[in-house]
């Protein structure tokens, strides 16, 4: 009971990220993978440029601000304040009244919602680590009380002050420790690296988005509503190409160079906040490596209690996997103020995928099945709540179309296994509200949905 206690109290170590060049990582077999998947579609530059020509430059940073605000004048500060009160006494109020702030308050937009809900579902898995790192520290300083022999450099509870949770705070973790591995100075150059590579890529994120993804989106209701399914195809598949290069833009910018650089700043020691996924040769191994701080989080505090109380591991494995189907629909439904559970049954549906490619591919082929659920999987979560968001916004189908629309999408859904995830929340919500935009400058006219 106390070697486990001391287990799980350290968590982190001294390490680089995998592609900072003084990691020595160079194992990018997967890499190859995405190679040969990319070529097979190569036809997106030609997509690329037939968007340009058609369309025009549609890249406007003045659209960004309205990605928060609607109007300045009424943004509701006061009701975030009192949220950041109340949830310092009870954890549940860092979900339920943010999400009630998001509802109610019409002034919020989609993408301001989610950044909001994100930083509270943030705050409240760190403060849940923080009590359980803290109850395990009281368990050992019971244990050595009572004579039993520990070998652990932990100081509680001397680690209870303001200085010492505002660092956790901070730092790019989620799982608390006493004695944070530290790195021994701020690295100036690499932090510069950082600092460029974090504002170079947020700009082309946004003029990608709105140049390529926009009309994308747009052109792809009409076939919804007409159940066209060649051309639905067609549309998914033109829509994959941008959406995946943008997510791989945005995991590089979140993953690498924005923790990296807080890291730096805080001179936080680990930074493994990513594995190689990308020669996941099955969909447990890329769920494990692809973001670290939420699956340390999840392995420490909620799957290896499970296993320490006698439950399945099986069970236990598809209860995580329910808890992250949760917090995903969490943060999509409540924002855009419609409940679907898309993104809810996304996230369920990896456990059969997760089983088929272990069962049946190996090597070369589960890697490769990996890569088109994720280059295939999340155009289709964006697609469906597009489709629904214009539907109750913009317009309405005959109940016939509307339903057998949302059953294509479902059964699609089912059969591809999403792999839709948290980081691909912002692009998804900025797409959607660059299409809102994009109404109300045009005088309200209704897209063909």
């Amino acid at each position: 009971m106390v070697n486990d206690c001391v287990f799980f109290c350290r968590c982190h170590n001294l390490q680089e990220s995998l592609l900072s060049s003084a990691s020595g990582y160079s194992n990018y077999r997967g890499i190859l993978n995405w190679c040969v998947v990319m070529l097979m579609t190569s036809y997106s530059c030609k997509i690329y440029f037939c968007s340009f020509f058609r369309y025009g430059i549609l890249v406007d940073p003045i659209q960004v601000v309205s990605l928060f605000l609607k109007d300045p004048y009424s943004w509701p500060a006061a009701c975030l304040i009192i949220g950041l009160i109340l949830h310092l006494f009870n954890l549940t109020s860092l979900l339920i009244f943010p999400s009630a702030s998001v509802l109610t308050v019409t002034s919020i937009t989609p993408v301001g919602g989610v950044l909001s809900l994100g930083t509270y579902t943030v705050l409240f898995l760190k403060l849940y680590s923080y009590m359980d790192s803290n109850k395990w520290c009281r368990e050992i300083r019971q244990a050595k009380s009572n004579g039993s022999a520990v070998n652990t450099n932990v100081s509680y509870p001397g680690n209870l002050t303001h200085r010492d949770m505002y660092y956790f705070i901070f730092a790019p973790t989620l799982c608390y420790q006493l004695n944070f591995p530290r790195s021994p100075r701020i690295r100036k150059r690499f932090l510069i690296r950082r600092l460029f590579e974090m504002l170079f890529l947020m700009q082309l994120l946004v003029g990608l988005i709105q140049q390529w993804m926009v009309p994308s989106v747009q052109n792809s209701m009409k076939p919804f509503q007409e159940m066209d399914f060649s051309r639905m195809v067609e549309r998914l598949l033109k829509l994959a190409v941008p959406n995946h290069l943008i997510w791989l833009i945005f995991f590089y910018w979140f993953f690498h160079s924005s923790l990296n650089f807080v890291a730096e700043l805080l001179q936080f020691g680990d930074r493994e906040f990513y594995r190689d996924w990308w020669n996941s040769e099955t969909v447990t191994y890329f769920w494990a490596n692809w973001n670290i701080p939420v699956h340390k989080w999840c392995l420490r505090h909620f799957y290896k209690p499970m296993l320490r109380k006698g439950v399945n591991k099986f069970l236990a494995q598809t209860a995580v996997f329910l808890a992250s189907a949760f917090f995903h629909e969490y943060l999509v439904s409540v924002p855009l103020k419609m409940f679907r559970l898309w993104a809810f049954m996304g996230m369920m549906a990896q456990v059969p995928l997760a089983l088929f490619v272990s069962r049946f591919l190996n090597g070369n082929y589960g890697n490769a099945a990996v890569w088109i659920s994720l280059i295939i999987g999340q155009p289709i979560a964006v697609l469906m709540y597009v489709h629904d968001y214009y539907v109750i916004h913009y317009g309405t189908l005959s109940g016939r179309a509307r339903a057998a629309g949302l059953l294509a999408l479902a059964l699609s859904s089912s059969c591809v296994c999403t792999a839709f995830d948290l980081s691909s929340l912002f692009y998804s919500f900025a797409v959607l509200y660059l299409l809102d935009v994009c109404a109300i400058l045009k005088s309200h006219v209704v897209f063909c949905v």
